[in-house]
């Protein structure tokens, strides 16, 4: 590895770690920002991220076109990414943080098995294997059972389903040349969209207070977006992505000093099942990189 490459390797392992740690201040804000409805939490994390991202595009001064026939990949991007997204909102308010992160980094397992059918990306035994251990880890945070209690665990599920399916396609425009940040800036606007009629029928008046952590989560979750994506501009995501796990940690140190969290021992057992394996997925695509195998 010459100097530049590794550079730019350790430069992209910085910058995924500093996104995980803005997205768990982000769901440590949501949390704080108390008994604000879910879709309003949504529609204005959403709406300062699509400030940012408006004004990432007037600076560089690069003009809000989409490519022939995208739009149909970035709607679907979008709605399966506003759906995992208040999946996710909903987790962080009814579960601890750390076990809302780890539920909603599922997504990465998701993204085999939607690729294989989107992009038809053929996964081999391995990957797959992943997969199912990944949803065993995943059990474990869960803890299924009958009562209500575990709504909001499975909502963590789906939340990483639907981020799952918004990477593939986030891939798969990324396949057909669509700039990053028009795709960052088409889910905010659409999002905000999807949101507002609730807001407008619904809005429940905020506290100063509530008003702060709001925006500390269009920041923080901005400055994650911005972040990850200068990552996987310095090196390949299957690289460096399994440090993007470290939001689980950076999540419970949060949740601990901040809300008084701590995670049960079945919780533990998942996070270290669904690490571990992300973890052995990453060195065996490494080494099948090496070997030159496709």
């Amino acid at each position: 590895m010459d100097n530049k490459k590794s550079s730019d390797y350790k430069l992209g392992i910085l910058f995924i770690i500093i996104s995980a740690f803005c997205f768990a201040l982000m769901n440590l804000f949501i949390r704080l920002s108390g008994d604000v409805p879910t879709l309003q939490k949504c529609f204005f994390r959403n709406f300062f991220a699509l400030l940012v991202a408006a004004g990432s595009l007037i600076r560089t001064k690069t003009k809000f076109r989409v490519g022939k026939g995208n739009v149909k990949y970035l709607l679907i991007r979008s709605i399966a990414g506003g759906i995992g997204m208040i999946c996710n909102f909903y987790a962080v308010d009814h579960l601890a943080i750390s076990d809302a992160s780890i539920l909603n980094k599922l997504s990465p397992f998701f993204a085999i098995v939607f690729s294989y059918f989107v992009l038809k990306e053929t996964a081999d035994g391995v990957e797959w294997l992943s997969v199912v251990v990944a949803f065993i880890g995943a059990m474990f945070v869960v803890k299924p059972s009958f009562g209500l209690e575990v709504i909001p665990a499975a909502a963590g599920v789906i939340g990483g389903l639907g981020a799952g399916l918004a990477y593939t396609f986030v891939r798969k425009l990324g396949m057909r040349g669509e700039n990053s940040m028009i795709i960052v800036a088409f889910f905010s606007g659409f999002t905000s969209l999807m949101f507002l009629p609730y807001l407008i029928l619904n809005y429940k008046p905020m506290t100063a207070k509530q008003w702060m952590f709001l925006i500390l989560t269009g920041i923080a979750a901005a400055g994650g977006q911005i972040f990850i994506t200068k990552a996987y501009a310095k090196a390949p995501a299957k690289e460096i992505s399994v440090y993007d796990f470290s939001i689980v940690l950076f999540a419970a140190f949060f949740g601990f000093l901040f809300l008084g969290q701590i995670p049960d021992i079945y919780s533990i057992i998942g996070y270290v099942i669904i690490v571990g394996i992300a973890v052995f997925k990453w060195r065996y695509m490494l080494s099948k990189q090496k070997k030159g195998v496709s």
